[in-house]
């Protein structure tokens, strides 16, 4: 009985495993096609990942010099960053979840902006205003705009 029970969660301690695995090495691509065809309270968490991935690759690319590779990245970083804000306030879930990692992206850009190139800082200034500009409508969704009056 006890070697049934054991051969059974060792079989499903592979499986998971490979699962994990098959998930981890989706490509960028893949990534935000599934991303792009998700539905609507499933696209904030994925285009975040997406952007994620891309300012991960981008970073890279640009340590290795490919520095178009690391314009399209950051240019992915802002597309994916603003498709979750969409998706985010017009589902009105996880706006709160998108909205931190919208803020720790612009964070890591910001301390990445310090080590680049004079004339690449001004492309990853621009990216964090568009983050930034992102964030402040994601937290007006959901802390209403102050009124003046």
């Amino acid at each position: 009985m006890y070697k049934k029970i054991g051969t059974v969660a060792l079989i499903l301690a592979v499986m998971a495993g490979s699962a994990l695995a098959k998930k981890q090495e989706e490509t960028l691509e893949q990534l935000a096609a599934r991303a792009d065809s998700a539905h609507a309270d499933q696209q904030p968490d994925l285009c975040m990942q997406v952007a994620e991935r891309a300012l991960k690759q981008g970073s890279d690319a640009y340590k290795a010099n490919q520095y178009d590779q690391f314009r399209i990245n950051l240019q992915q970083v802002v597309t994916y960053s603003d498709k979750a804000r969409s998706a985010a306030m017009t589902s009105k879930k996880h706006v709160k979840g998108t909205e931190i990692k919208i803020r720790k992206i612009s964070e890591r850009l910001r301390d990445f902006k310090l080590n680049v190139n004079y004339d690449d800082q001004a492309t990853v200034q621009a990216a964090i205003d568009k983050l930034e500009s992102f964030r402040t409508d994601l937290l007006k969704s959901m802390f209403g705009a102050k009124s003046n009056d």
